[in-house]
This record gives C-alpha cells, structure tokens and sequence, in this order.
C-alpha cells in the first residue's frame, strides 16, 4: 500500500499493471481530502507521455521496480479522461472513474473527495498533493504548479518582494523504444530439374577383311585346309552413373541496422505574460 511518506519518491517513477506491463510513469498523487491518504495517481501513457490517465493506489504496491497497480494495460489506457491540468478531481469525475474500475463508490465525503467543511452536494474539488513537474501541496489548498495555481490568488503582502515571477511552460521531447515486428530466417527445401550432357562410349563389332600375302599366307595356310571354326569378342559400353553430394554454398544470418530520419512533433505550450497596468497615465505596457 502506498503510504503519505512515499509520494515524494513515487513521483516520476514508472508504474506496471496487474499483467506486469509497462504503463507509464506517474505524474500525480491526489490525497482524500478526509482521510489524507493517496487515492488517485495520474499516470502518463502514450508515445512521448502526453496523455494522463488516473488509477486508484488504494490497493497498490510500491518497490523499488516501481509503482504496481491491480489493473491491466487496457483499463488503465480506457480509464475516463479528465483533465488533470485544472489541478482537482471533481464529485462527477471521481464517480466516473470508481464505475470505470468496477470500485464501490459513495457519496460520503471520506469516499467522495469532497473537502472538509462543504456541503455533501456541493461539487467540490480535490487538489493534487504533488505533481512530477513541479511543487508540492503545502497545506493551505493551493497547487503551487504552475498549471494547478489558483487564480486570482493575491501575492501582494508582508512576505513578497518587489518582483513577480513569469514561467512557462517548455517541451521537453524524448524517444523510447516499441516493438515494431519481427524478422525471421527460415530455410526451406525445393527441388528442380537439371539437365547434364554426359559422352559415353560403347564397342561395336566390324568386319574386318584382308587379302592374302606372303606376309600372312603362313598364318592363313596354318591349320587344316578345310575346317569348322569359331572366334568370340566381348564388347563393352559405357553407362551412365548418377550420384548426389551436400555442397556448402553460403551463410546466411538476420543483421539489424539503425536508420535516423527527422520527426517534427507539434503540441501547444502556455506562457505567462505580464502586463502592467498605469492608472495615472492611462496606459497598458505588456511584458515578455
């Protein structure tokens, strides 16, 4: 369970749902405004952190991996959208969000946010107790992010000096790593005709005669003169003789490479301007 003394050290760290993935890092704590404990945690999710979506801490576990919540990806992604910039959580929002996790939801204020000291039907609203961009909740019920400040707030007094301080709000764009695909190497067997030319040879009987000379008439008058005879040749050919080898061709193995390319994001940011207003002269001068 997350306790009050930890929301300093939650702020900013990543936070993983009930199927341990990666939901995003928290932005926000905001406290019930009776009891004083964590109850909603705003959670920024999308590409570069731009949305924030709220998940109840109640039953959440703190460590050193993080911020764990009972809920999966998806419900904490189609969570009903609020607003976190106006800096509360009003009556209606908070039912919302209670139907939205399936969590029982009533209208005491110990259960509804509502502050101290309103009425039970009066829409009133919950101020965050610490925010990951700047402040803290100091205890008097204003916000002091720049985004959650309560407007119209008098500064002028005792404790302030002669200056006034103009902020404003910078992007700051960062990258992070998603599962695109995934490339596989498969190696799979086809076969296909080849033809090859092979010679091959073969013998023949041919007849071969010749006349008698005196070079041979003493072969040829060798025997008897008249005579049954009979003379064998065993001829040969040539057959051809198919066998197959396994031959190593080439390696062929999955490489990565990284491409740069430039991707321009646009998002609206808010400034501060100060004017200064000359009742004596009747004249406006803006400031930077």
């Amino acid at each position: 369970m997350l306790s009050t003394n930890q929301i300093d050290q939650v702020i900013g760290q990543p936070v993983h749902g009930s199927d341990q993935d990666k939901l995003g890092k928290v932005g926000t704590i905001y406290l019930d405004d009776v009891t004083g404990k964590p109850e909603w945690a705003t959670v920024h999710t999308g590409l570069f952190g731009t949305k924030e979506s709220f998940v109840p801490v109640a039953d959440a576990d703190f460590t050193e991996a993080g911020l764990t919540v009972p809920y999966t990806k998806d419900q904490v992604k189609n969570a009903p959208r609020v607003d976190a910039e106006q800096g509360h959580l009003s009556q209606e929002e908070e039912a919302e969000l209670y139907r939205h996790y399936r969590l029982a939801y009533s209208e005491e204020k110990s259960d509804s946010g509502l502050p101290a000291g309103h009425d039970e039907h009066d829409h009133s609203d919950r101020a965050p107790a610490a925010s990951a961009e700047r402040g803290d909740h100091d205890g008097d019920g204003v916000f002091d992010d720049v985004q959650g400040r309560v407007e119209g707030r008098d500064t002028s007094g005792l404790t302030t000096d002669e200056a006034m301080t103009r902020s404003e709000e910078q992007l700051k764009v960062g990258t992070e790593k998603v599962e695109t695909g995934k490339a596989r190497l498969r190696k799979y067997v086809v076969t296909e005709e080849q033809t090859v030319t092979v010679p091959v040879t073969r013998e023949e009987v041919r007849i071969e005669r010749e006349p008698i000379t005196e070079a041979n008439a003493g072969k040829a008058m060798d025997g008897p003169a008249i005579s049954e005879e009979e003379h064998e040749m065993t001829l040969t050919e040539e057959r051809v003789v198919v066998q197959k080898e396994v031959v190593p061709i080439e390696r062929v193995k999955l490489a990565k490479e990284t491409v740069t390319e430039q991707q321009q994001v646009t998002e609206q940011v808010r400034k501060e301007q100060i004017e200064t207003d000359n009742e004596a002269a009747g004249e406006r001068k803006d400031g930077a």
